[in-house]
C-alpha cells in the first residue's frame, strides 16, 4: 500500500522554498565563476560537499555502503554527475541565468522521453507527448533566438545548458536502472560528490587557469553551493519524495524556469523580453502537462 500523502500546505511551501533555492544557485554559480574557473569551482563544491555528507551521514549513523554490487554502478553516476556540472557551470559562465534556465529546467522532458523507453509503467500518452512537444518547442526557440532574449549571447553556453539537462536525466535514471536503487538517497548523493570532486579537479585545468579575480565572496559563494545545494536541498528533495507521492512533487517542477529567469532579472539585471517570456511559457507548460496525473 502506498502510505505517502498528497500535497499538503506544508509541503507546497517545501517545494517552493527548494525550488526558490535552485534559483539561488544558478545566480550564485555565475557569481563565483567571476573568481573560481567554472569546473575548479565546481570540484570545490563536491569536496565541500563530501565533507558535509560525511558528517550529517555520521551523525544520523547512516551506513556508507561501498559494495562490489554498487561500485560499478556508483562510479557511473559520479561520471555521469560530473559532465552535468560541467557542462552548468561553463553554461553559467557563457550565457545569462535566463538563457540557462529555460534549457536547463527542460529536464522533465528528456525525463519523460527516456522513461517511455525505459522505465515500465511510464510511457507516455497523447496529453505527455503534447506537452513534450510544447517544452520542446521552448527550447528550440531560447536556443535558435540569437538577440531578443537579451544579454550574454552564445551558442556553447546554451548547448552546455541543454548538455547540463541531459546529465541531470542521466543521474535520475542511473539512480533508478542501476543496483543505487537499493540504496539510501544520502548513500546516492555520497557516491556522486565522492566521484565528481576529484573527476572535475583532473578536468579543471583544461578550461584555462583556475583562479580569475578572486575575492572572499567566492569563498561564501562555494561554501553555500556546499552545504545548503549539493548536500542540504539534494537531501530535502528525498525526504519530500519520502512523505509525498512523487506525481505531486514532480507537478511542482515548472516553478524551476520561472524561479530561475526571476532572479536572474532581480539578482543580476538580466533583461526578460517577449521572446524569453515565450519560450519559458513554452517550457513551464509542457513540465504541467508531462507531470499531470
Amino acid at each position: 500500500m502506498d502510505d505517502k500523502q498528497h500535497m499538503d500546505g506544508v509541503g507546497a511551501a517545501s517545494l517552493v522554498g527548494v525550488f526558490v533555492l535552485l534559483a539561488v544557485n544558478q545566480v550564485v554559480i555565475k557569481l563565483t565563476n567571476e573568481g573560481f574557473q567554472p569546473v575548479f569551482g565546481a570540484s570545490l563544491r563536491s569536496f565541500g560537499a563530501i565533507a558535509v555528507l560525511a558528517l550529517w551521514m555520521g551523525l544520523r549513523r547512516v551506513p556508507f555502503e561501498f559494495t562490489r554490487a554498487t561500485l560499478g554502478a556508483g562510479i557511473l553516476i559520479g561520471l555521469v554527475f560530473s559532465v552535468e556540472f560541467i557542462c552548468l557551470f561553463v553554461a553559467l559562465d557563457l550565457t545569462t541565468v535566463t538563457r540557462v534556465s529555460i534549457i536547463f529546467y527542460s529536464m522533465p522532458v528528456w525525463m519523460a522521453l527516456a522513461a517511455h523507453f525505459t522505465l515500465p509503467g511510464e510511457q507516455l500518452n497523447p496529453v505527455k507527448s503534447g506537452g513534450l512537444l510544447l517544452a520542446f518547442c521552448g527550447v528550440i526557440w531560447a536556443i535558435l533566438d540569437r538577440g531578443s532574449l537579451g544579454g550574454e549571447v552564445s551558442l556553447w553556453g546554451d548547448l552546455a545548458a541543454l548538455g547540463a539537462a541531459l546529465g541531470w536525466m542521466g543521474v535520475s535514471l542511473c539512480a533508478r536502472l542501476t543496483p543505487l536503487r537499493t540504496l539510501s538517497p544520502d548513500m546516492q548523493i555520497f557516491w556522486q560528490v565522492l566521484v565528481s570532486a576529484p573527476v572535475l579537479l583532473i578536468a579543471a585545468p583544461l578550461f584555462g587557469p583556475l583562479i580569475r579575480d578572486l575575492q572572499p565572496a567566492h569563498y561564501w559563494g562555494i561554501a553555500f553551493q556546499s552545504v545548503f545545494i549539493a548536500s542540504g536541498v539534494f537531501l530535502f528533495w528525498f525526504w519530500l519524495l519520502k512523505q509525498y507521492k512523487a506525481s505531486s512533487v514532480a507537478s511542482f517542477a515548472f516553478l524551476s524556469p520561472i524561479f530561475g529567469v526571476a532572479m536572474g532579472w532581480a539578482w543580476l539585471g538580466e533583461q526578460v523580453t517577449a521572446s524569453a517570456i515565450g519560450a519559458l511559457v513554452l517550457v513551464a507548460l509542457g513540465i504541467i502537462l508531462i507531470n499531470r496525473r
